[in-house]
């Protein structure tokens, strides 16, 4: 994808499906940022995604051997090539072995040596990783599994649903096990200091996953590598938007000039409104398939009419319920409530999360930490309440609408408490 006379050759983590990738929000945001800058080639290695499933021998050496093979598909004389968490030693490899065909590289989040050795004590005890690619196969498939990589995943019911298709879709649990071991057991140091192109690493300081100590212990026997520590205490997020400062480093890197970030007005003050019917998986299973997809289409009828007669926009459905945004909270109180009415005819009962932040609009969805405060909010609602923040009920005083106090909460994620109220009624 993308096009220009660079090429960068992208070298997934662990698993990835190129063709499921598109449905992440965050991976596409991170596809487009790349594309931006060139000519984007992203391929699924052996045993994973749209690949055979099948690693040979398993080894890195061949393992390696496939970059060249992509190379050589998709035309590539020289790249950029970017080797994110485990692609980071396949693409020391290829560096180190075609030089001729490495125009820079890239090292995201990644390591030359995972596991501790006599020479090398920052590493991690083989028994702490078999213990984690233990509960990864147990997990694998569940939509739980990824959240160990990659942080700051919505946590709505469709999100869900996705990263647990996208984890059944990218290998089996036996073959997720049989990757993971392969990539712990890789040693690619000795192919640093042969690395001749230009190199930029980036870590985060507080990486849950690959220590910061395994990256300057990599960065320090690659020549003249650049080394870009960012702040943040995740390997990946999955958050849009979030991983920003390091797809801009990247750019930096490439093009040789600052990424310039034009004030627009794609960061706005709203109000977020999630909503999600109560215990829909035993009412589903009460009424039947047929019956529950009729009533859940008569549901998202009345909520959509209810969100447009009060001002708001229909962000997306998000499977048993639905992300709004409003230009005032009055508004948005106003047609949780006619949702919640409209459901209750409908013998359904809804719960509802309400806040007042600024949102990053982006094409056919929304970003933010107000987005997700609102989503937390939610899924603490009981059935039937409506429940908003602090921030909306000041913004509403005055209105008419009555509000009875819930106390303060902890919101997942979310620094410090926050008080929270349910509307009267």
């Amino acid at each position: 994808m993308g096009e220009g006379d660079r090429d960068i050759l992208f070298i997934p983590g662990f698993v990835s499906n190129i063709e499921l990738m598109w449905e992440l929000p965050f991976y596409r945001h991170l596809f487009e940022r790349l594309a931006a800058l060139g000519r984007l080639i992203v391929f699924d290695k052996r045993g994973v995604g749209l690949s055979d499933r099948q690693l040979g021998t398993g080894s890195a050496s061949d393992r390696m051997d496939d970059l060249r093979a992509v190379a050589d598909a998709a035309g590539i004389a020289a790249a950029t090539v970017l080797g994110v968490s485990e692609g980071g030693p396949l693409g020391i490899l290829f560096a180190s072995t075609y030089p001729e065909r490495v125009r820079s590289l890239v090292l995201w989040g990644t390591f030359a040596r995972l596991h501790v050795a006599a020479d090398y004590p920052m590493g991690f005890e083989p028994a702490l990783t078999t213990a984690f690619i233990d509960r990864l196969e147990a997990e694998w498939g569940s939509g739980v599994a990824l959240g160990n990589f990659v942080s700051h995943l919505p946590e709505d019911k469709e999100t869900r649903r996705l990263i647990a298709r996208y984890e059944r879709q990218t290998a089996t649990p036996g073959a997720m096990k049989r990757i993971m071991l392969s990539n712990v057991s890789m040693d690619v140091r000795d192919a640093l200091p042969a690395i001749q192109a230009p190199t930029l690493v980036l870590h985060r300081s507080g990486d849950r996953v690959v220590a910061p100590e395994l990256m300057h212990q990599m960065a320090a026997l690659i020549p003249n590598a650049r080394v870009v520590e960012l702040p943040g205490d995740f390997h990946l997020s999955g958050e849009v938007g979030r991983d920003d400062d390091a797809l801009d480093a990247i750019a930096e890197f490439v093009t040789g000039s600052p990424v310039r970030h034009v004030p627009g007005f794609d960061r706005v003050l709203a109000t977020v409104l999630f909503t999600d019917i109560v215990e829909s998986t035993a009412r589903a299973a009460d009424v039947g398939d047929r019956a529950w997809t009729q009533i859940l289409e008569r549901h998202d009828e009345v909520a959509e009419r209810a969100i447009a007669r009060y001002g708001g926009h229909l962000v997306k459905r998000t499977g048993d319920g639905l992300l709004a945004t409003f230009d005032g909270p009055g508004r948005c109180v106003l047609a949780a409530q006619a949702i919640r009415g409209e459901a209750r005819l409908l013998g359904l009962e809804v719960r509802a999360g309400v806040h007042t932040g600024e949102i990053e609009r982006r094409t056919g969805d929304v970003a933010g930490i107000a987005v997700h405060i609102g989503a937390r909010i939610g899924a603490i609602a009981a059935p039937g309440e409506i429940l908003v923040s602090n921030t909306v009920r000041e913004l509403v005083t005055g209105s008419g609408i009555e509000f009875a106090d819930r106390g303060r909460h902890t919101l997942r994620g979310v620094p410090g408490e926050w008080q929270l109220w349910a509307t009267a009624g």
